[in-house]
């Protein structure tokens, strides 16, 4: 490879290093830090559903969904034929 890759390179990795080090002294990583740990203690407090739960909120929403997709498709086909018969007349 060439030394422009290199350089290139080179100053990528000052400037990542530098962005880095300015967000370090600024307190933004202490915080994401302090944000991070505290998200994981609040979902440790969380009630999760068991893998039967799981799977009945699934097809409960699957069954749903495909009752109203089929309620739309029926009203759809119905409003065309009415506006069908509308348009002959």
């Amino acid at each position: 490879m060439n030394t422009n890759f290199y350089i290139k390179l080179l100053v990528v990795s000052v400037l990542i290093l530098g962005a880095f080090g300015l967000a370090w002294r600024a307190g933004w990583i202490g915080r994401l830090a302090a944000y991070f740990s505290e998200t994981r203690e609040e979902l440790k407090k969380c009630n999760w559903p068991t893998k039967d739960e799981l799977v009945q909120s699934t097809l409960l929403v699957l069954v749903v969904v495909g009752i109203l997709g089929a309620f739309t498709v029926g009203s759809d086909y119905f409003v065309l034929l009415l506006v069908k018969a509308l348009l002959k007349t």
